[in-house]
């Protein structure tokens, strides 16, 4: 039984541990590096977890026995001709819990809220073409391509395209 909700102040040292083991285990799939956050102290993740604006959060599954296992991010555009789209970042489940649903039971979740949002047209986002799994999750769920960018991400000498993909509401 997997609870989807958001993941509270209470939550941040979890976070934080399943945040770096997504950058340390698959840096091809972030533009953040886990040699660049693992030197952060709890201070300083604390002062970037805190949430200036209602409809900017993280939703994380979390288990029965309260153990975090899966996160994604949501940030609306703040400024007035941008308000309109919102983006998704840092999607992932720790790989013993993955082919559960997890990342569609979060997925759901920001698309729900989102249309509870008002104003908000369309969530983007961006994916590691390689990761076929997410790219298929996200067309199932009613997200197109709108373009892909060769060697978004360089990590150990490899380029990595990311595909651009928007839902629209």
């Amino acid at each position: 039984m997997i609870q989807v909700r958001i993941v509270e102040f209470t939550d941040l040292e979890a976070f934080w541990q399943l945040r770096l083991e997504a950058l340390r285990t698959t840096p091809e799939a972030f533009s953040a590096s886990y040699e660049e956050n693992i030197p952060l102290t709890m201070s300083e993740v604390e002062k970037r977890f805190h949430y200036t604006e209602c409809d900017t959060y993280i939703i994380g599954a979390f288990t029965e026995e309260n153990q975090l296992v899966g996160l994604m991010g949501f940030r609306r555009e703040q400024r007035i001709k941008l308000k309109h789209k919102g983006t998704i970042w840092g999607v992932y489940v720790t790989p013993t819990f993955r082919g559960k649903g997890i990342a569609k039971q979060l997925l759901a979740e920001i698309l729900r809220r989102g249309k509870q949002l008002d104003g908000l047209k369309k969530i983007n986002l961006s994916v590691v073409s390689t990761n076929q799994n997410a790219v298929e999750l996200y067309r199932k769920l009613g997200f197109e391509t709108y373009g892909t960018e060769k060697n978004a991400l360089v990590v150990n000498g490899h380029g990595y395209d990311e595909e651009f993909m928007t839902y629209t509401y």
